[in-house]
């Protein structure tokens, strides 16, 4: 199996080219292997560029415990990029089924990638959480934690919380109990933010199904909205994760757009 090891602000994945090769059935397995990192290639995520059913494009994620995850930010930008070097999409904006639902990425002059992530998902409902209702869940309290919380959905549920500094969350500790907490049955990515200004963010990540990682894009624009939401910062802000900045914008319409950078780190055969 032919791959090549793209990261995303330190997000890093393993993307395979499903146009051309047979892959095994059991996916989740293939996850497993290639992105253990002592006995594999080594990644946050296995992603699989594919024909999609309405649009040329689509994208599959598994992430390293073998689940299947609807979407990835960091992820989407590095397919972008590595479909463009195929040859497989074109200049301008580029439509790829998810998930998540059609996203449009588009590879800006800078080589940046901008992603119209959809809108934002705000109900209980939409975000798969317990005891679903068309009511939000802001600044509210987690029931067993003395802690706050806001959910958000990018198509993948978050949990935002706000802290006055991030650097002093255990967040190995928090992370997984918060991940796997009864409010979603689906598991939850769990996001620790520390406001700086109206215009910038802190934010460190427990991801669903991989742990603490260097970056999470659908978190980056959760964490954005969730600000906004708590009236922390304007509709514009940049997030500084540890392995890098994205640019995140929440539109009025309720549409999130990110933009930020994808680096092709090596190529091989498994």
């Amino acid at each position: 199996m032919a791959f090549e090891k793209w990261q995303g602000i330190g997000n890093d994945f393993v993307l395979v080219d499903a146009f051309t090769q047979t892959l095994p059935d059991d996916l989740a397995s293939l996850s497993q292997a290639t992105c253990d990192r002592r006995f594999g290639i080594g990644g946050d995520g296995l992603i699989l560029l594919a024909p999609g059913e309405k649009e040329a494009l689509q994208m599959r994620m598994f992430n390293p415990d073998g689940s299947e995850s609807e979407m990835c930010g960091n992820g989407i930008r590095c397919l972008a990029l590595f479909a463009q070097a195929l040859g497989r999409a074109g200049e301008g904006e580029v439509p790829v089924e998810t998930g998540a639902g059609r996203l449009t990425v588009e590879v800006l002059a800078d080589g940046r990638v901008r992603v119209d992530m959809g809108p934002a998902r705000l109900t209980r409902s939409e975000i798969g959480m317990a005891d679903p209702s068309d009511t939000r869940f802001v600044n509210e309290t987690i029931p067993g934690h003395e802690l706050q919380g806001t959910a958000v959905s990018m198509g993948n549920p978050h949990l935002v919380l706000f802290v006055d500094d991030v650097a002093a969350v255990n967040l190995e500790e928090i992370g997984p109990v918060l991940e796997n907490h009864p409010l979603f049955p689906a598991r939850v990515n769990v996001h620790f933010v520390q406001v700086v200004d109206r215009e910038t963010l802190i934010q460190r990540t427990w991801e669903r199904g991989a742990g603490i990682t260097l970056a999470c894009g659908t978190g980056a624009c959760s964490v954005a909205v969730a600000a906004f939401l708590n009236g922390h910062s304007e509709r514009t802000v940049m997030v500084h994760l540890p392995g890098g900045d994205l640019g995140i914008e929440y539109r009025e319409d309720g549409r999130v757009l990110m933009t930020g950078p994808a680096t092709k780190v090596f190529e091989g055969s498994w």
